[in-house]
């Protein structure tokens, strides 16, 4: 009998254990898609494309001033973090005519990170409405076209987020007034996107 036991121990469990931490790796990483068929930012404006890109897609609007601090909070909390992936961009939506203020933010942003995957794309109030509704959210824009929150869109242009959040339940973009909503849930979910990215990649070379 007691050999049997230490058998089990030294040979049983280990596979259980084996299988059991497998299969969480199989299941890790699904960031629940939310909407699909997006509009690709291409449709409206030639240049900025977020096929095959992993893009944190945020709205300012005509209130650039007005969101200064939520473009610092984004910028140490995700974009710091992530920035260095390949595929990773952050996209920030403004309306014609503020063009001659994106250099202001560009320059107070760089004392602090490499600004070189921050995209900033300017359309006509129309195209920016229509835009964002194709996102299929529960959020509103605001009467200057500009959001607190960012959305993360997939690499075939599918929005990505929480249909179990704690405290919203589905869960479509990420506040960004809030340091602890950055640092607690959309770090992860920024994590958990790319890693899903990374285990197809892995898979997709293995199988060749």
């Amino acid at each position: 009998m007691k050999k049997t036991i230490v058998l089990v121990v030294l040979f049983v469990l280990p596979i259980v254990a084996y299988l059991f931490f497998a299969s969480g790796v199989n299941n890790f990483g699904k960031l629940p898609v939310l909407t699909e068929g997006i509009s690709d930012l291409t449709a409206y404006k030639e240049g900025v494309s977020l096929k095959d890109k992993i893009t944190v897609l945020g709205f300012l609007g005509y209130d650039l001033d007005g969101k200064k601090g939520n473009s610092f909070n984004l910028n140490e909390k995700i974009y710091k973090r992530f920035y260095e992936f390949k595929d990773f961009q952050l996209v920030m939506v403004l309306p014609e005519g503020e063009e001659q203020r994106v250099p202001e933010i560009r320059k107070e942003l760089g004392k602090y990170s490499d600004m070189s995957k921050w995209k900033f794309v300017f359309m006509d109030e129309r195209s920016i409405a229509s835009f964002f509704s194709s996102l299929g959210t529960n959020i509103d824009l605001d009467e200057n076209l500009s959001t607190p929150y960012v959305f993360i869109v997939d690499k075939e242009i599918r929005l990505r987020g929480r249909l179990d959040d704690e405290d919203e339940g589905t869960k479509y973009g990420y506040d960004t007034s809030s340091v602890a909503e950055l640092n607690n849930k959309m770090v992860d979910d920024t994590k958990i996107i790319l890693a899903e990215y990374r285990m197809a990649l892995k898979k997709n070379s293995a199988d060749r």
